[in-house]
């Protein structure tokens, strides 16, 4: 089989943009009232992914560790950020955790995946440092806001109980396990259901660009596995980090729960 793909026009991509008008039909039908924002999410994923692929461009062509570790480095801080945004529950050090949280797991995967696994040489090639880092952060930045948002939701529904068996003498630890437990579940629900269908229901993202490009199926699918398992681990790892830097945020060392520093909106 031919290693060739079929190189897209502007044209091209015009006419599979247009299709966003099927949403906006079913909108202006339903009455949902999503027309403006349908228009802002499709702008801002053309103009998002033009100017990444603009500056993917660049970096591929200058091959240069500085380059790709800053764009990396980048690219993880948004994604820290991003992570909190995504939630109601604000709390005092809840940025910086995210941020470390997802720096630690992110980095530690991606270096096991480039180092280990793909035996990239040197590791920072950006078509494969930046791709592989871009999927782990993706699918960790939401594990974790799917975790720190449970956990804020529980602890503040459940503040009550949670107090009572404090004041029973339950550790901090014991009186925060049902609510943690509930969190990282819920964190890893995501990552856990794409797991169960791909291949099956679905063919994921990478193999399906590297089937287009070319590349011979069975040596898509040998990326994908390792994607999906790479991913799995960054997901793990952040969400049950965030979980619990939150968690000794919110009880101190006197097995005391901290209720008054959880604040809901998103200030």
């Amino acid at each position: 089989m031919p290693k060739t793909y079929l190189a897209l026009a502007y044209w091209q991509v015009a006419i599979a943009a247009s299709l966003i008008a099927i949403d906006g039909a079913v909108s202006l039908a339903l009455r949902l009232g999503l027309e403006w924002k349908l228009l802002l999410a499709a702008t801002r994923t053309t103009v998002q992914l033009l100017l990444i692929g603009f500056v993917l461009q660049a970096v591929f062509a200058t091959d240069h560790v500085a380059i790709v570790v800053s764009l990396m480095a980048v690219m993880t801080l948004i994604a820290g950020i991003a992570a909190v945004r995504r939630t109601n529950i604000r709390f005092s050090g809840v940025w910086l955790n995210s941020v470390f949280c997802i720096w630690a797991s992110a980095w530690l995967i991606a270096g096991i995946g480039l180092t280990a696994v793909v035996q990239v040489n040197p590791w920072y090639r950006p078509q494969y440092a930046i791709p592989l880092l871009g999927m782990i952060l993706g699918n960790t930045l939401n594990g974790m806001s799917l975790g720190l948002d449970r956990l804020g939701s529980e602890l503040t529904t459940q503040g009550a109980q949670v107090e009572a068996l404090l004041a029973l003498g339950a550790t901090r630890w014991e009186a925060a396990l049902p609510p943690i437990r509930q969190a990282v579940r819920t964190g890893m629900i995501p990552i856990l259901n794409a797991m169960m269908v791909a291949g099956i229901v679905s063919l994921p993202g990478m193999m399906t660009g590297q089937l287009l490009s070319g590349v011979a199926p069975i040596e898509a699918v040998k990326y994908q596995i390792v994607i999906m398992f790479l991913v799995a681990s960054g997901t793990a790892l952040g969400t049950v980090s965030i979980v619990l830097l939150s968690y000794l945020r919110l009880f101190n060392a006197d097995h005391q729960f901290l209720n008054e520093r959880i604040r809901v909106g998103k200030s």
